[in-house]
């Protein structure tokens, strides 16, 4: 008995190692699969809310939900696509300034003075532009990969079963129900983060937006938005954004800078200390410490991509870890409130077809 739990583990780990190596070896369409998955999870996500009309069977339900989400997004681009796109433009005028104001009050303070040295260590004379040619260039690959992503979220969302039995065709028989109920319940967790995520970018988003215009910011909107979206990448993504919102703000001046810099700490404090311990007693509990590795983890794996869809590939890692190694392998069963942290669908709510 010894014996063959030790085969089975070292076996599993050896799995694991051959799955890693080749993700490494095909980073580049594994993460572009994944981000199907996730999109075409949301897709799954809204078709079974629509399926509960009468009469509505879940392809129908699939393609109304495209039909709602390309409308919507037409609506908002009729209603806010002008106003935004020249505040974009805006935004690109006057980012050469607003450095300036910024470097200017740095060099006014000797922790400033340091930082803008460390800054010409890395950059060299001036403004490191290779690396932000570099960053443009990756813009442009991923509006690509962003449009063959979409096209793959479609397909998957309108026959999931048919490419789940075909992976679940590449387990052992003697796995294969172990396998599918793992599946299972990386679906519905996978779901239930973007549920929580959706809630938490929109209250982030929202309440820049309407921030920045009480405090007489320009370009309120734009920098709303691009603080939602950042937040989809925890812990790093609003860092980002608040950053960002705070170098514009020295184009009005310092003290409007720091204004804009405890707006952003009083969002970020309420949204992780009031709004997602609420959010995520319907959701994916996901532990900080590996929240932030995977972060780490995934962005040194697979990149800029591996960095925005890190905290949903570790959800899916996590209880993959949990349902197919601690629970199979090991034959160590997880406490309730762990369990049900993970893979218990919140009431109301069905598995994902």
């Amino acid at each position: 008995m010894v014996t063959s739990t030790f085969a089975r583990q070292v076996g599993f780990v050896l799995g694991v190692a051959s799955v890693l190596i080749l993700a490494w070896r095909l980073h580049d369409v594994l993460v572009l699969t994944f981000g199907a998955v996730v999109l075409a999870t949301a897709i799954r996500a809204g078709a079974r809310r629509l399926e509960q009309w009468p009469g509505l069977s879940p392809r129908p339900a699939v393609v109304a939900v495209i039909v709602l989400v390309t409308l919507g997004l037409l609506l908002g681009g009729w209603l806010v696509g002008d106003p935004f796109t020249e505040q974009v433009d805006r935004l690109r005028e006057q980012l050469p300034a607003a450095m300036d104001a910024a470097t200017r009050w740095l060099r006014q303070r000797p922790a400033g003075q340091a930082l803008l040295h460390w800054w010409r260590g890395l950059s060299g004379d001036g403004i490191a532009w290779a690396p932000i040619l570099n960053a443009a260039g990756l813009t442009f690959g991923a509006l690509g990969n962003a449009g063959l992503m979409v096209v793959l979220a479609v397909y998957l969302a309108l026959d999931p079963r048919l490419y789940r039995q075909g992976l679940l065709r590449l387990a052992p028989l003697a796995w294969r129900t172990r396998v599918a109920s793992a599946l299972e319940a990386s679906g519905e967790g996978l779901q239930r983060w973007l549920l929580g995520q959706g809630v938490s970018m929109l209250f982030v988003g929202c309440s820049t937006a309407i921030g920045l215009a009480l405090l007489g910011m320009p370009m309120a909107l734009t920098l709303g938005i691009i603080a939602g979206l950042m937040d989809f990448v925890p812990y790093f993504g609003p860092i980002a954004s608040g950053l960002v919102a705070v170098l514009f703000a020295f184009g009005e001046g310092p003290d409007k800078a720091l204004y804009v810099a405890i707006l952003a700490v009083v969002i970020q404090q309420v949204e992780g200390n009031v709004l997602m311990p609420i959010v995520q007693r319907r959701a994916v509990e996901l532990p900080p410490v590996l929240g932030l590795l995977s972060v780490v983890v995934f962005g040194l794996l697979f990149g800029v991509m591996g960095v925005v869809f890190a905290t949903p590939m570790m959800v899916v890692t996590m209880i993959l870890v949990q349902k197919l190694y601690v629970q199979q392998v090991l034959h160590d069963p997880m406490p309730a409130t762990a369990e049900a942290s993970t893979v218990t669908p919140p009431p109301g709510t069905t598995p994902p077809g």
